[in-house]
């Protein structure tokens, strides 16, 4: 069949090769609306469809992989900068850092508190055979504060412990209590040290052949010359301030885990510790009886900065609290270290910690599926 040119409304005859050239014209005039102001830019003036996440998610930060990245703002105000009247600026987001370095994310920053380290990692290095560890660890944990260790699972947070207390010794590197190194002490500096301590273990760590009351003396009565009317005051005191004065003569299986938790807390008070560390407080507790064992943290942390003030002494009681749960780190942390991979990706004062613009920190105290950590 020969070729009939249609006829537009101008008399001129219209020919298919215009129209590829016609529409990508009209094309493009529909893709760059006008700007109604100099440097600024909307979601409605780029009209992006809503069945393209990928392209919402370039002017929304979405693709950061976190709720509400601090790196946001950047790029808003750089694409502000870069927008000329009457024009779009398409802005991409790239990667501040090498995706094969896994340690892209630490920083290693602290941000200081004023106060001194009660302990002190210097370069610290540990390995069990072929499985490294602690990785040139530097960390503080500061006096007068409530610290914490957060960290994924398996990143060496329960080590610093056994650390901290001389039941593990570094490869490399040192640890200071209250600016003494541990792995240089002699035997019985050591056991003097340790003195400095008080420990809840994640299940509490009672003796179940004995009754609550004994649990919490035991330490008294195995490292003091204390009188057995001075070793039951004493326990009474601890035993009320944490809500078990009724429960002396109850055995560990007899209690629930939380008034477990509780017993294991006063037992690690009784010595006046001036360092107390918490091996995951809230494992195997509902959130309820979490919320109570943060509160009760806080209280006796409280009374014991308040009597140490009185009493003037050298050293205010730090506690340090080893967890990943972020819902306790936001009611009772002063203080964060962030740990992964061996190493502090960033520590500072927790309201520091909480609106940090590393990807890292901002992903793991959000809880956010999405940003650097995976599954791996």
């Amino acid at each position: 069949m020969p070729f009939i040119p249609r006829r537009r409304k101008d008399g001129q005859d219209e020919h298919p090769a215009d129209e590829p050239r016609e529409q990508a014209a009209a094309d493009e005039a529909a893709a760059v609306p006008p700007v109604e102001a100099a440097g600024q830019t909307t979601d409605t003036e780029l009209d992006l469809p809503d069945d393209e996440p990928q392209a919402a998610a370039a002017t929304t930060g979405d693709s950061w992989g976190f709720d509400d990245p601090a790196g946001e703002v950047e790029v808003a105000q750089e694409a502000e900068a870069e927008v000329q009247p009457g024009t779009v600026s398409v802005v991409r987001e790239e990667s501040p850092v090498d995706p094969d370095d896994e340690y892209a994310w630490h920083t290693g920053v602290r941000h200081p508190t004023g106060m001194p380290d009660a302990v002190e990692f210097v370069e610290t290095h540990k390995a069990f055979g072929r499985n490294r560890i602690l990785r040139g660890l530097n960390m503080g944990l500061p006096e007068g504060m409530i610290s914490m260790i957060l960290g994924p699972s398996g990143t060496g947070k329960s080590v610093c412990i056994k650390h901290m207390v001389g039941l593990l010794y570094p490869d490399d590197g040192d640890i200071l209590v209250h600016g003494e190194s541990v792995p240089s002490m002699p035997l019985d500096t050591l056991l003097a040290m340790r003195r400095k301590f008080g420990v809840l273990f994640q299940d509490g760590a009672l003796f179940g052949s004995m009754n609550i009351l004994d649990n919490v003396a035991f330490p008294l009565r195995q490292h003091t010359d204390k009188s057995e009317d001075e070793v039951l005051s004493i326990v009474n005191r601890r035993m009320d301030e944490v809500g078990l004065a009724d429960a002396w003569d109850k055995f560990p299986n007899e209690l629930s885990g939380g008034m477990r938790k509780r017993a294991g807390f006063a037992r690690a008070l009784v010595l006046d510790p001036s360092i107390v560390l918490f091996d995951e407080p809230d494992s195997g507790l509902d959130p309820v009886r979490t919320a109570l064992l943060g509160e009760l943290i806080m209280e006796i942390h409280a009374e014991m900065m308040e009597e140490g003030k009185q009493k003037r002494l050298e050293h205010l009681p730090a506690f340090t609290l080893i967890t990943h749960d972020i819902m306790t780190a936001r009611r009772v942390a002063q203080y964060i270290n962030v740990l992964w991979k061996g190493r502090i990706v960033e520590a500072g004062p927790a309201e520091q910690l909480f609106n940090s613009d590393n990807a890292f920190v901002n992903q793991f105290l959000a809880g956010a599926s999405r940003g650097p950590l995976g599954m791996n």
